[in-house]
């Protein structure tokens, strides 16, 4: 393995791994629309479910559902609100359930915290793609103690015995003492951090240094969806996930319903040995239930050093539980699986593609060359659910199918984040191409599906995918044991077509939800209608079947 710091050396990833209807008066007097009335109702059920997952502290959950009713519903303040606030909650109990950010805010002392801030506020000045507002992150400090002050594991780790609405209220009156007094840049910041910290250490006696962490990661979290405070644990996780190799149990998870769902099962790791499956739900994790946990926490414990153990309780789909007692050990990562030729009448291939990572470009090779000496004619490549990685990955990935011109095209503040990445014609695969997507098929996965799209090299099949048009660098901190991951450039498909809040549309829509799908095709493609399971697997392979004549 290499070591972090040559792994970090100019690294470079996207990534994503998230009511008051009308007065009584109003709706006697004007005609609602039937469509307004659909969506008032729509959010009042939003903000209903957010609720529940709010009293019951369910923050990974709650994060999960206004993420969700973001999509559903642009522009609404209301929406954005709760989101903030839940990604706050979320945070403070992630960070406060991680022994390395523990170890680190009792370790570092005032200074070290006040130097720690000051070179987060660094790398924000130098690196991310948009300016800095310095009031603003500094208010969002603000929040963000207001947040950890309402959460218990916060306030058990520092034996806080304050009431909240103490706090708030002193919260409140240093916002009036320094409204009047703006800050103009980082060292102003760092030193207005300083103060507020002397202030709750003197009335709430709160350690200075646990404020100043605070004020660091809200600093960075409040920059956008994707920039964060990367603990020392979590850097260990993300350089894992850019090696495609990581310790635990070999499992994707999913918080749902105070339990944690599998989503998938990776082969031969601890999980599929001890037949563990897609879709069975652990509610039980050394002893804590998590119904008495959180499932952010359970999520946690479920990580260790390599060959320890970890008792689980598992509830398979049919509502049986079954003990397990597995070992933690090194999983290898896959970022290519279920390579086979899907239709041996017309030579059609197929692979999913969940991750780019940094083995992507090899594992796409190899499968390629086994599906051509199978006898492949046309290949459909399935990225959905695909969140991400490598910029590079997708780069190198999409310039096996595009002879040339631009692939991807990245525009940051600074000139330094401007590139703009070029397909070369040697070792382009000609055949027949479709690729899969839908919404959660994000970053890096756009990146390939848009250069595949703009260049009509292959048809899209699906539905809209996420959205992500970001790049993220990895940039790790000298003052401690931790790293921040910062947004420093928007990425633009080989059509100058920015992917943020838009994603990649489809050629033939079609959504895999339905039982019964009608595709609603672009261009001259035929109507497609689907009664299989996987409607969208099926499309493909008919457009496929169009495409060429049998052998």
């Amino acid at each position: 393995m290499r070591s972090r710091t040559s792994i970090l050396r100019a690294l470079t990833l996207t990534l994503v791994f998230l009511a008051a209807g009308l007065p009584t008066h109003a709706r006697a007097q004007i005609r609602i629309p039937s469509a307004a009335l659909q969506d008032g109702a729509e959010l009042e059920t939003v903000f209903r479910v957010g609720d529940q997952l709010e009293q019951e502290r369910r923050w990974g959950e709650a994060l999960s559902h206004y993420e969700r009713a973001r999509k559903d519903h642009p522009g609404r303040q209301e929406i954005e609100h709760r989101l903030a606030v839940a990604r706050f909650h979320y945070e403070v109990v992630r960070r406060y359930s991680d022994t390395s950010f523990i170890e680190t805010v009792k370790s570092i002392g005032e200074q070290g915290a006040l130097d720690l801030y000051g070179e987060v506020l660094l790398k924000i000045q130098a690196h991310h793609v948009q300016r800095a507002d310095w009031n603003q992150l500094l208010e969002r400090g603000l929040t963000a103690m207001e947040v950890a002050f309402a959460e218990p594991s916060f306030r058990r780790q520092h034996g806080f015995n304050n009431t909240e609405e103490a706090a708030r209220s002193l919260l409140t009156d240093i916002r009036r003492h320094f409204e009047a007094t703006p800050i103009y840049s980082r060292h102003d910041a760092r030193q207005r951090a300083a103060e507020i910290a002397h202030v709750l250490e003197q009335r709430l006696q709160l350690p200075s240094p646990v404020t100043v962490s605070e004020f660091t990661c809200a600093a960075v979290a409040s920059l956008d969806d994707y920039s964060a405070f990367l603990t020392g644990n979590q850097l260990d996780d993300v350089l894992s996930q850019i090696e495609g190799n990581f310790v635990g149990l070999g499992i994707e998870l999913k918080a749902e319903d105070q339990a944690l769902r599998i989503v998938s099962v990776i082969p031969s790791g601890p999980a599929d040995q001890g037949g563990m499956r897609t879709g069975d739900r652990i509610i039980e994790v050394d002893g804590l239930s998590t119904r008495d946990i959180s499932t952010d926490k359970a999520a946690d414990m479920l990580k260790g050093v390599e060959g320890s153990f970890v008792n689980l309780v598992i509830l398979d789909p049919n509502g049986e539980a079954r003990r397990l007692r597995l070992q933690r050990t090194r999983v290898d990562v896959p970022s290519v699986d279920n390579i086979q030729i899907v239709d041996t009448a017309y030579g059609i291939g197929y692979f999913r593609l969940s991750s780019f990572q940094k083995t992507t470009n090899r594992d796409v090779d190899s499968a390629l060359w086994k599906l051509h000496q199978q006898g492949m004619r046309s290949l459909i490549v399935d990225v959905r659910g695909n969140p991400g990685g490598l910029l590079t990955a997708a780069v190198e990935v999409a310039d096996k199918f595009v002879s040339q011109g631009d692939i991807v095209s990245t525009r940051g503040r600074s000139s330094g984040e401007d590139f703009d990445y070029k397909a070369h014609a040697v070792g382009t695969w000609r055949v027949p191409l479709i690729v899969l997507i839908d919404g959660d098929s994000a970053s890096a996965s756009e990146i390939f599906a848009g250069a595949i799209h703009d260049h009509r090299r292959g048809t899209l099949v699906g539905t809209r995918s996420y959205g992500k048009g970001s790049v993220q660098g990895i940039f790790p901190l000298s003052m401690a044991n931790a790293g921040v991951r910062l947004t420093t450039a928007k990425f633009y498909s080989p059509s100058g077509q920015a992917i943020s809040h838009r994603g990649v549309e489809p050629d033939v829509e079609v959504k895999a939800s339905e039982q019964t799908t009608v595709a609603r095709p672009i261009d001259e493609l035929l109507p497609i209608v689907d009664q299989q399971r996987d409607a969208v697997l099926t499309a493909s392979l008919q457009i496929a079947r169009q495409q060429l004549p049998p052998r």
